[in-house]
C-alpha cells in the first residue's frame, strides 16, 4: 500500500499506471511542443495535468516525422503527375485529374479545398459542418472530403455535397491512394481540429503544395507558419479562436492571396522546402536520450 499514495499511483481513489509512469520516468514526451504545453492544463491533461506540471522540466515535445519515401510528389506512383518546387506544372494536372476523378467541375482558376480526415469532432467538423455551407453559397470554391467516422458528421458532409453538385463531393471512405490524390490536386488543405496533439495530413499538404489553414492548436501550431505577404515568408495559415467566424475569415486570407500567383506559388514552395523527415524527429529524440540522467535502480522493499 505505500505506493497507493497521491503523490504515486492514487487517482481520485483508483490506481492509475499512467500516472506512474509519468511519476516514475526520467523522461516525458509528446509528439509536439505545443501539446506538450496544452497537456498541462485542465482543458487537455485528462486529470494528470497537475502531475505533468510537476514534471514539467522532464516533458519534451518533438514533432513527428513523414516518410518522404511514401509522400513525395517528386515520386509519387498515385498521381497523374509529378512535380517539385523547381517545376510545379504537375500539380495543376494533378488538379484537374482529381476534379474529374471526383465529378467536379474541371477548372484551373477555382480554388480546390480539401480535407482528407478521420470524421470527428477533435477533428473540427462541428466547425466544418457550420462554416462549409456558407463557404460554399458565398465564395467561388470547390470542395473536396475524403474520410469516414461519426454518423451525424457522414450526413453533414453528404448534406453539403448534395447541395453543392459538382463543387462539392464527399467520398465516405478510407482510400489511400485517393488520400495521396486529393493531397496533390488541392490549392488549400483544412485542418481545423479543436485540438490536434501532432497531426500529420499538414505535413503531406506541405510537401505536396497544398497550402494549410489550420486551427492553432497542438502540433498544427508548431507545423505552420504564418504567410506574411510583406516578407513572403511563412508556410500556411492559422485561426483562433476557435469558431466558425475565425476560420472562414482566415480561409478568406488564404484565398485572397490565391488571386496572386507570384504569392501563392512563393508560399507553396515555402511549404515544400520545410524538413518534417523521420530523420530530423529521430535526430531530436536521439538527443533527448542521450542527455537523460541514467535510471536509479534500487530494490523494491
Amino acid at each position: 500500500t505505500r505506493y497507493f499514495a497521491p503523490d504515486w499511483l492514487e487517482f481520485y481513489g483508483q490506481v492509475n499506471y499512467l500516472k506512474a509512469g509519468l511519476v516514475f520516468s526520467e523522461g516525458i514526451t509528446t509528439v509536439s511542443p505545443r501539446y506538450a504545453a496544452e497537456v498541462q492544463t485542465p482543458e487537455l491533461g485528462n486529470g494528470l495535468d497537475g502531475v505533468l506540471r510537476a514534471r514539467a522540466r522532464r516533458l519534451v515535445g518533438i514533432l513527428n516525422g513523414v516518410d518522404y519515401e511514401e509522400w513525395n510528389p517528386a515520386t509519387d506512383p498515385h498521381l497523374a503527375a509529378r512535380y517539385d518546387p523547381a517545376d510545379l506544372r504537375g500539380k495543376a494536372r494533378c488538379k484537374a485529374s482529381v476534379q474529374a476523378e471526383l465529378g467536379l467541375m474541371v477548372r484551373a482558376d477555382v480554388p480546390l479545398l480539401a480535407v482528407v480526415s478521420r470524421l470527428a469532432e477533435q477533428k473540427g467538423f462541428d466547425l466544418l459542418g457550420h462554416a462549409l455551407p456558407e463557404v460554399l453559397a458565398t465564395t467561388d470554391v470547390q470542395v473536396a472530403i475524403l474520410g469516414s467516422g461519426e454518423a451525424r458528421y457522414e450526413a453533414q458532409m453528404r448534406a453539403v455535397a448534395a447541395a453543392f453538385p459538382r463543387r462539392a463531393v464527399f467520398r465516405n471512405e478510407f482510400n489511400e491512394p485517393l488520400a495521396h490524390r486529393i493531397e496533390a490536386g488541392g490549392d488549400v488543405f483544412l485542418m481545423p481540429s479543436r485540438f490536434e496533439p501532432c497531426g500529420l495530413n499538414q505535413l503531406y499538404s506541405l510537401r505536396y503544395g497544398t497550402v494549410p489553414v489550420v486551427h492553432a492548436t497542438g502540433g498544427l501550431d508548431d507545423s505552420v507558419t504564418e504567410f506574411d505577404p510583406a516578407t513572403g515568408t511563412g508556410t500556411g495559415f492559422k485561426f483562433t479562436p476557435y469558431t466558425p467566424d475565425a476560420f472562414i475569415a482566415t480561409l478568406a486570407r488564404a484565398l485572397r492571396l490565391h488571386a496572386d500567383p507570384a504569392a501563392w506559388q512563393r508560399l507553396l514552395r515555402n511549404g515544400m522546402a520545410q524538413d518534417f523527415s523521420w530523420r530530423r524527429a529521430a535526430s531530436a529524440y536521439a538527443r533527448l536520450y542521450e542527455e537523460l540522467p541514467a535510471p536509479e535502480v534500487r530494490r523494491l522493499p
